[in-house]
């Protein structure tokens, strides 16, 4: 499996990640390290608690993270999470809204861990 391939299989905009990391030998050093660095645990944990200020910073992290990498699905959710609770923003969800967004989070990271750990095998 090829990085474009994996990215096709997770549904990810390997040229977004191109765009920002410009070599592709450093999108896959990220895209290796992201199931080993937590962001995402971070978010969905703090989803647990829902605990605002958790909630901004970890849903701020993943939103940059998967920015970066072209993971822009999950990257437009955990902004949508982010808004909702950037300090001093009054909040327009409600918790299960957010709940759903994060579920929906977890269902697109869980695609993304098997893809790499496909493409890792590989």
């Amino acid at each position: 499996m090829t990085l474009q391939e994996l990215y096709e299989s997770i549904g990810g905009d390997y040229e977004q990640a191109l765009r920002v990391l410009r070599v592709e030998k450093l999108i896959d050093k990220h895209i290796r390290k992201l199931t080993g660095n937590g962001v995402v645990d971070n978010l969905l944990a703090a989803g647990e608690t829902m605990d605002p200020t958790q909630l901004f910073e970890t849903a701020h992290a993943t939103k940059g993270v998967c920015a970066n990498l072209g993971l822009t699905r999950i990257a437009g959710l955990a902004s949508e999470i982010a808004e909702e609770f950037r300090p001093g923003t009054p909040r327009t969800m409600s918790d299960d809204e957010v709940k759903d967004k994060l579920r929906a989070i977890d269902g697109l990271y869980e695609t993304t861990k098997e893809g790499i750990g496909r493409y890792v095998a590989e």
